[in-house]
């Protein structure tokens, strides 16, 4: 038995140790931790842009399926309230968080990654191009030796051997 448990334990081991379920669990507290940047973004700055505009908060925006509708002395609401105004803030709290995580990390990521790949793919056509002129100074080369050759009488060698 104690066999058993030592290798359930080396196995989970194995587990926790692979690349991708570190990797999962390092994106899960980095995500964890730019979620509050992004809700401070929200908070502190695009929700007091809206609010200037209209109401600060949108929850309070909704509409009386079957009335009457309101809220008793208890603050229980009264009658099918549907809380539109809820969906919409939920739905631009999204897209703001969305739009702020792709114009601050995908889009300068992108970015960066692309001009990585241009040098890469320049240095790449730097070596192309030195072995490229490389061979075409091997090819010069053996041409004059040639040409050297007819020109001293055929030089020495055994016929129809090549350079």
């Amino acid at each position: 038995m104690s066999k058993n448990k030592e290798s359930i334990l080396a196995g989970f081991k194995a587990f926790l140790m692979r690349g991708n379920v570190v990797d999962l669990a390092v994106a899960v507290v980095i995500g964890a931790a730019f979620t509050n940047i992004v809700n401070s973004v929200v908070k502190g700055i695009i929700s007091p842009l809206v609010g200037a505009i209209g109401t600060k908060s949108l929850d309070v925006y909704s509409s009386c399926l079957k009335g009457p509708c309101g809220v008793d002395e208890k603050g229980e609401a009264i009658g099918v309230n549907i809380l539109w105004g809820s969906v919409l803030n939920a739905t631009l709290t999204f897209l703001i968080t969305a739009a702020v995580v792709y114009f601050l990390m995908v889009l300068p990521m992108a970015k960066y990654l692309a001009r990585v790949e241009e040098r890469r793919k320049a240095r790449e056509g730097v070596q192309e191009t030195i072995e490229v002129t490389e061979l075409e100074v091997l090819k010069e080369i053996r041409n004059e030796l040639v040409a050297q050759r007819a020109l001293n009488g055929g030089g020495s060698g055994t016929p129809g051997s090549r350079l």
